[in-house]
């Protein structure tokens, strides 16, 4: 295995140029292996990136000590092909940022400890990095314009998260899921809907091919039910969308008589229905988002701004209607590239950039000890009870009305 390359003398720690400033960031979080290296103008100087997605699909399932066996193995390599990119080497970094929070622990603790051996043996500082708040910042690095604060809605496999973003290190939760995830529940859907047994999708992720199976369907053919209708907060459910999933499935395989890994003939619309209906529904609690906002003024009137990130943000068709939404509600919807809505390097990096800016949670080697894993972490203060206490009404018929014109 090549051995990440470190031919050069100790330079001491110097933090006074921190616009010119030069960044590492290593993620680890989950099942890619990503790095890059950013600097205070937003140049992304080099990056490299791993991704398990295939191994973890013949799995089913992303299985983390595979997980992390193959990010013990990579890691070396994927690091050095950044720095070689950036035509760099680690003596020429102001620090190294590293997902240390939240993901799968066997999967965090290759990325943090080797991030921790090469600043100790360099004597650079080391940069501990939220993974939702990397998500959530990410838009910055790629639309300038981007002011804060900003209204922000995470959805990924493991996430569903709706906040303000008042500062690079302090944002307020608005809702969370109370059960599963988005991307978990269209990976499930997927994954007993067989779609893998279907050449086109047999390398797409779920939520990937549900989207492009969706197309081929009527999405309003299959009704799956309305979710949390009586809950005025901003809070999301997905379970009780798994469940209707999983019973007009069963109620096909039945009244066709289908055995084995045979497919239901209502597959495209029964995808284009699952795909409405999380959409109604995120988007139903993401309009109650703005309401409060309207009524709390805690974003400027004159320059809304809701970003979307995270590995399920690349799905169009939830594009579509969030956009929608926003023109109705005065606000501008930023997304950032594909590449850059799922895990990878350079959105922890520029992390590290933002703070290393402000000089905000910079680690020396001698105080590497205070920093650890953490499986689960909050984003920001919880004000989502201020929410409900408002009991803000979202007239069911507003989604109906933006698909009405938009579809």
């Amino acid at each position: 295995m090549k051995r990440l390359k470190m031919n050069f003398v100790f330079p001491k720690i110097s933090r006074h140029n921190h616009t010119a400033c030069k960044i590492l960031g290593i993620e680890t979080s989950c099942d890619d292996t990503g790095c890059a290296v950013v600097d205070g103008n937003r140049n992304i100087l080099g990056e490299s990136l791993f991704s398990q997605q295939q191994t973890h699909l013949n799995f089913g399932g992303i299985i983390p000590p595979v997980a992390r066996d193959l990010h013990k193995e990579h890691i070396d390599h994927v690091v050095n092909e950044t720095l070689q990119h950036a035509k760099i080497n680690i003596q020429d970094l102001d620090a190294v940022a590293v997902t240390v929070k939240p993901g799968l622990p066997l999967s965090l603790l290759v990325g943090m400890n080797f991030a921790k051996k090469i600043c100790q043996l360099s004597l650079k500082p080391l940069i501990p990095i939220h993974h939702m708040e990397a998500h959530a910042l990410t838009a910055r690095l790629t639309d300038k314009n981007l002011q804060l604060p900003f209204l922000v809605l995470l959805l990924s496999g493991g996430h569903c998260l709706l906040a303000i973003v008042k500062d690079i290190n302090k944002f307020l939760l608005l809702g969370q899921s109370i059960d599963d995830a988005p991307g978990e529940a269209l990976d499930k859907a997927a994954r007993r809907l067989q779609l893998r047994n279907i050449k086109d999708y047999r390398h797409c992720s779920g939520g990937q091919a549900i989207e492009e199976a969706a197309t081929k369907g009527d999405a309003k053919s299959i009704d799956l039910g309305t979710f949390m209708t009586n809950y005025r907060d901003c809070n999301f459910s997905f379970s009780g969308i798994k469940n209707s999933i999983r019973t007009q499935i069963l109620k096909f395989e039945k009244q066709h008589d289908l055995k084995g890994d045979e497919i239901i003939p209502e597959i495209y619309d029964l995808c284009a229905s699952i795909q409405y209906s999380i959409t109604k529904h995120i988007c139903t609690r993401v309009h109650r988002a703005m309401e409060f906002v309207d009524r709390t003024n805690l974003l400027p009137k004159c320059n809304r701004t809701l970003v979307l990130s995270g590995g399920v943000a690349s799905n169009m068709f939830l594009r579509k209607y969030l956009n929608a939404m926003c023109d109705e509600m005065n606000y501008k919807l930023t997304v950032p590239p594909p590449s850059l809505c799922t895990d990878n390097g350079i959105m922890i990096a520029w992390n590290g950039v933002e703070k290393f800016k402000k000089q905000l949670n910079i680690y020396n080697p001698n105080d590497f000890n205070k920093i650890d894993i953490q499986s689960k972490a909050p984003l920001g203060e919880d004000i989502s009870q201020q929410v409900s206490d408002m009991n803000i009404r979202c007239p069911s018929g507003f989604f109906n009305k933006l698909y009405g014109q938009n579809k």
